[in-house]
């Protein structure tokens, strides 16, 4: 199932620095291991500001659920979650 996962995230500005800075690389690995088992298909920063919109191919909603809320930066971050279909006119036969 395909998913367009949308993630603001909004860090203390409070939180030390080196906190900060040590749960970025600990999200960062964490994103870049499910991206090679190819479950976060895409990710793309939006310019300007501290979110990304992303693209999950997982087996279920609750699988999702499951990938969303283990991301370090889970409790600062706002998500916004769309189910997606193929389009019957898309040219992409991989798409699911």
């Amino acid at each position: 199932m395909l998913f367009h996962v949308r993630m603001n995230v909004n860090l203390p500005t409070s939180m030390p620095a080196d906190e900060a800075a040590q749960l970025k690389q600990t999200e960062k690995e964490f994103s870049q291991r499910l991206q090679r088992e190819g479950k976060w298909r895409h990710l793309w920063r939006i310019a300007g500001q501290y979110a990304n919109v992303s693209l999950f191919d997982v087996d279920s909603v609750d699988e999702l659920h499951a990938l969303l809320t283990a991301l370090p930066l889970f409790p600062y971050m706002q998500v916004e979650v769309m189910a997606l279909c193929r389009h019957p006119s898309s040219i992409h036969e991989d798409d699911r």
